[in-house]
């Protein structure tokens, strides 16, 4: 059998090349073309393939992931950051985070980027080869607190604790049960013992956790094994969400500028327009005036009381339309 008369398609079959069928005709072409050596056709044919496979597994393994959203490290704005800067977050894009099993808890107020944070970096993890699950603590409890009352804990654990990496989101947004601790535990003292890394976020303070999970020893145990090999991170600034309006805290609003009804615009002058021993007199006359009529005397005095120099003549013009 002449080279002409091997079958490639069927080799590439048979030795699961995927991409190599697709491209093999137009790289050789460009090879003839461009005068190649052989060992570089074959180079770049390779390094295509091999490309194409990382690719292809980067997507699977991020679909099985069950990111709410793909956020990438490059997206994140450490501008608003007083501390956090990419620098410390070195060690945990690298493949050592999953190699020396280090784990991270991201705390924060609402809103400041820590689902986005843990999200990039199990992404990057990913990249470098490993798989990753994200879960949010509600969904983690509530399944295991099921699983454990059908009497197959120990079956349902190991979605948790087979993954390379496990994101576990909002700890302590949510109410849990009674055995929230407990089956918490399961999956952080299993993965500790295998080394397997961990990204907590939360919004509660640590020493909070075990009124949250609803067992306080449990709840040191757990924060115990993570920080054993990880840190906790602080994350400030304002929310991401609400940072085009300029507010460092949504939850304590307090208004510096008079509110405007969409279609509606604002008095010229702020509220009030008369000091308030002008308001206090022009109240006492009015009321004067229901019991009796007053007399033209009275309107000239009320004049020149408005008249006076120490009020300024914005407030004097609004005191004329009240006297009139």
């Amino acid at each position: 059998m002449t080279p002409a008369e091997i079958p490639l398609e069927a080799l590439f079959k048979r030795l699961h090349l995927a991409n190599a069928p697709r491209i093999y005709r137009d790289l050789a072409a460009r090879a003839e073309k461009e005068q190649w050596p052989y060992r570089d056709f074959l180079a770049v044919l390779m390094a295509e393939e091999v490309a194409h496979r990382q690719a292809t597994r980067v997507q699977r393994l991020t679909r099985r992931a069950h990111f709410p959203f793909l956020k990438t490290i490059d997206e994140f704005d450490f501008t608003y950051q007083s501390i956090l800067r990419l620098s410390v977050l070195g060690s945990y894009l690298s493949a050592d985070f999953v190699s020396d099993g280090r784990c991270l808890i991201l705390s924060g107020k609402s809103g400041r980027g820590k689902t986005h944070l843990a999200v990039a970096l199990a992404y990057r993890a990913i990249q470098n080869g490993f798989d990753a699950l994200f879960t949010t603590a509600a969904a983690l409890i509530d399944d295991l607190s099921r699983a454990g009352r059908d009497g197959r804990l120990r079956a349902a654990l190991a979605d948790y604790t087979h993954p390379q990496v496990l994101v576990i989101d909002e700890v302590g947004y949510l109410a849990y049960g009674s055995d929230a601790a407990n089956v918490l535990f399961h999956v952080v003292n299993e993965r500790h013992l295998r080394k397997r890394p961990m990204i907590f976020t939360t919004n509660k303070p640590l020493d909070a956790w075990g009124r949250v999970l609803h067992d306080p020893d449990l709840a040191a145990a757990i924060i115990d094994r993570v920080l054993e090999r990880g840190r906790q991170l602080t994350l400030d600034g304002p929310s991401v969400r609400t940072k085009h309006l300029g507010l460092d805290d949504p939850t304590g609003l307090e208004q510096s500028q008079p509110v405007r009804v969409s279609g509606i615009d604002l008095s010229e002058f702020p509220e009030p327009t008369m000091p308030n021993e002008a308001v206090d007199h022009e109240l006492r006359r009015r009321t004067r005036g229901t019991a009796h009529s007053s007399s033209g005397s009275d309107r000239g005095a009320a004049f020149e009381r408005v008249s006076d120099p120490e009020i300024p003549r914005s407030s004097a013009g609004s005191q004329l339309q009240c006297a009139a």
